[in-house]
């Protein structure tokens, strides 16, 4: 899926390149001649001067892997959330129950200004997490893969154990997925008494509940705050930022700075997807993110001087999903129907040709970690290949009429599928309009709907107000979280303390409504949402046997078709620097400064 919306004109690369204000040179006063290192943030277009360097804020000028740390760097790998890289953190063991981390520091990690830095930062950025809603750190009571407790050991040393009453198989993901931040510059973010109230929040009663609200209050001033300058125990820190760029400079304490190339890193503004293309055609760019483009585009962009695209496993599908408190999509063999009728090869090669392959079915999982859960059995799922013979099978099964060349519902009225998507996803309608012209052709009435944005979007599909979208599928590695997106809320099943509830269709957020029992054929009668659950403590070899169950459920009952898995597309330009990641590295879902950190980018001979 393209990251931002693709909605300004395409503007000059004159008009791109003049929007990068103040001026860089290629020298750095930290020494070393390793130049100027020049990029975007894929996820956030537009640069705030006025906003903080503050990794919390949305708009703040803290970019992740330069000036922002984590304790660790999550690795794109296919099955296991819990594999890392290192960050703050120089190394962790988790229990072999997975009740608990202890994480071990870089003893000769420093902050920028000269501070060591210690388990006292790391303890003040939980702290801050629990504030943020993080999934370690939720106050939520019975929330699945909580922290039970904090423990600064030593001052390079910090455990965090989890609550065993809910666990989780990725609470260590959970805890080393944590920004840090530096006690001495942040300590006024938290009161005297947090940890104190913290514990009261874990209880239950009006004095807990109370407790919950102002720690979660607390999370609005976190945001705001404005450290008087930035203080990094990153590889950069900011030096100055205006509209056009942000400039960060070599931080000459980070503990593995000798082995960073760049002297500086500049991150320039942009508004939408084109003028990300402009900077990529004309080798401005030292690397970019996945960023959508068509065709023509992208043969421009492969034909700049060094351009070199790096592609990957990225752990996202997508899928047409329905709302089946709406007629005539509670009949699983008009879901059926339609699936035949959509050439999938044919719709990925119009949205997304560089950043999706087609999927091979509807499993619920990417195809590359599918193969891994599934094995062989991925094979003896309805691939529901373009077939206009087994669609019309399926929509007579349904009662479906068949009028003058058109299909219509059951008691004769016209049936017109309404699709929608948020406007600026410009893959999305995209493939929307091409869904439209196939079932059009095949006597489908169908019609592409766009609403003004993604959070629009995503509000009113919860509500109930669209009878198809867009519906993003797969978010691996993790088994549950790739099954919730089928069998989670949307559908009606919430993990309360440990237990599955379900809601009917319509109720508590369930927009797509599939049946809370599902009769798989050779299974025999399942309840998805309560399989699902069990994933959520499941080691690797107890998941695989529910995998296979819940791909068979999504298969069979369709509540979306999956269309295409995506695919990681990195740009890079090897003009300045070399030492980029291979094709299909675990590193490429990570920004380029943790390749830095790492010590792998180098400047051209």
């Amino acid at each position: 899926m393209k990251r931002l919306a693709a909605v300004v004109t395409l503007a000059s690369l004159a008009a791109v390149t003049a929007c990068s204000g103040g001026g860089t040179t290629n020298q750095s006063g930290s020494g070393g001649g390793g130049g100027l290192f020049t990029t975007i943030d894929v996820n956030r277009p537009g640069i705030d001067a006025n906003a903080p360097a503050n990794p919390y804020n949305p708009k703040g000028n803290s970019f992740l892997g330069y000036n922002a740390m984590k304790l660790a760097w999550v690795k794109n790998h296919l099955t296991d959330p819990n594999q890392f890289y290192p960050g703050i953190a120089e190394s962790w063991e988790i229990a072999p129950d997975n009740s608990s981390i202890t994480i071990k520091l870089h003893p000769d990690n420093k902050w920028s200004d000269g501070k060591p830095v210690t388990a006292e930062d790391v303890k003040l950025s939980i702290g801050i997490a629990y504030t943020q809603g993080s999934t370690a750190f939720a106050i939520t009571p019975g929330a699945a893969g909580a922290a039970a407790d904090v423990e600064v050991v030593d001052a390079q040393t910090v455990k965090v154990t989890q609550d065993m009453d809910n666990p989780s198989a990725k609470f260590a993901r959970g805890v080393l997925d944590t920004f840090v931040a530096p006690a001495h510059v942040w300590n006024s973010v938290l009161p005297a008494d947090f940890w104190d109230k913290l514990k009261t929040s874990r209880g239950t009663g009006a004095d807990a509940e109370k407790a919950r609200e102002e720690i979660t209050a607390l999370g609005e001033k976190i945001i705001a705050f404005a450290p008087p300058k930035d203080t990094s125990a990153g590889p950069f820190i900011l030096e100055r930022v205006n509209p056009g760029e942000a400039l960060l400079v070599k931080n000459k304490n980070f503990y593995n700075a000798a082995k960073v190339a760049p002297d500086q890193v500049k991150f320039l503004n942009y508004t939408g997807n084109e003028q990300i293309w402009n900077y990529l055609i004309s080798g401005k760019l030292d690397h970019a993110g996945f960023t959508a483009a068509p065709a023509d585009v992208m043969n421009r962009i492969k034909q700049a001087p060094g351009s070199n695209i790096i592609k990957g496993f990225s752990p996202v599908a997508v899928g047409l999903a329905f709302n089946q408190t709406k007629k005539p999509y509670d009949n699983v063999h008009v879901r059926k129907g339609l699936a035949y009728l959509i050439n999938r090869e044919e719709v990925v090669k119009v949205a997304s040709p560089e950043g999706g392959t087609a999927a091979v079915t509807t499993s619920g999982i990417h195809q590359k970690p599918a193969q891994e859960w599934l094995g062989a059995e991925l094979n003896s799922l309805e691939p529901y290949a373009f077939d206009v013979a087994k669609a019309e099978a399926e929509f007579k099964e349904a009662g479906l009429q068949k009028k003058d060349g058109k299909w219509a519902l059951t008691d004769g009225k016209p049936w017109k599928v309404t699709m929608t998507a948020p406007a600026g996803f410009s893959d999305w309608i995209s493939a929307q309009e091409n869904i439209k012209g196939q079932l059009t052709k095949n006597g489908v009435d169908a019609e592409v709907v766009t609403v003004a944005d993604y959070p629009l979007y995503l509000e009113e599909l919860a509500a109930g107000k669209y009878d198809a979208g867009f519906w993003l599928l797969a978010l691996g590695p993790a088994p549950y979280d790739i099954f919730q997106r089928f069998f989670g809320a949307s559908n009606g099943w919430t993990n309360v303390a440990g237990k599955i509830k379900h809601s009917p269709a319509g109720k508590a957020g369930n927009w797509m409504g599939s049946a809370e029992e599902i009769d798989i054929e050779g299974v025999g009668k399942v309840n998805p949402g309560e399989l699902t659950g069990k994933l959520n403590a499941a080691s690797a070899d107890e998941a695989k046997p529910i995998m296979l169950q819940l791909a068979k459920a999504a298969n069979q009952d369709l509540p979306a078709i999956q269309l295409w898995d995506y695919v990681n597309t990195q740009f890079t330009n090897t003009s300045r620097f070399s030492g980029f990641p291979e094709q299909e590295s675990d590193l490429l879902r990570l920004p380029a400064g943790v390749w830095m950190q790492l010590g792998m980018v180098k400047k051209a001979p």
